[in-house]
């Protein structure tokens, strides 16, 4: 009777705790400051480079798109965004560039 309804609410219950909020701009401020990123970039206007909102957009879409700005974060790019390239970040720690690629693609929230 009633344990069969908190058995099937069971799942949601289990599946709303292991959801994670995005990241925040505190959580990885520290990690572009670190890595010059903000050098070139921005949250909300272009820079040398993108916006990092510009870039969630283009984006958002793209079930690549995790892996692929993780390999641009890593081993830089070229002529994605202009004819200036993003030189590569090879002493960012892959959980870093995790956290920035989930924040960025999370829509770069202030």
């Amino acid at each position: 009777m009633n344990i069969w309804k908190i058995v099937a609410c069971l799942p949601l219950v289990v599946g709303s705790s292991l959801a994670q909020a995005a990241p925040t701009l505190a959580d990885v401020q520290p990690i572009l400051a670190k890595n010059m990123c903000l050098a070139c970039h921005a949250v909300d206007k272009k820079l040398v480079g993108p916006a990092y909102q510009d870039v969630a957009t283009k984006y958002k879409d793209d079930s690549n798109a995790a892996t692929l700005l993780a390999t641009h974060i890593k081993n830089g790019s070229k002529d994605i965004w202009g004819p200036i390239p993003m030189p590569p970040n090879p002493g960012i720690s892959a959980d870093d560039t995790t956290l920035v690629v989930e924040w960025i693609l999370s829509g770069s929230p202030e």
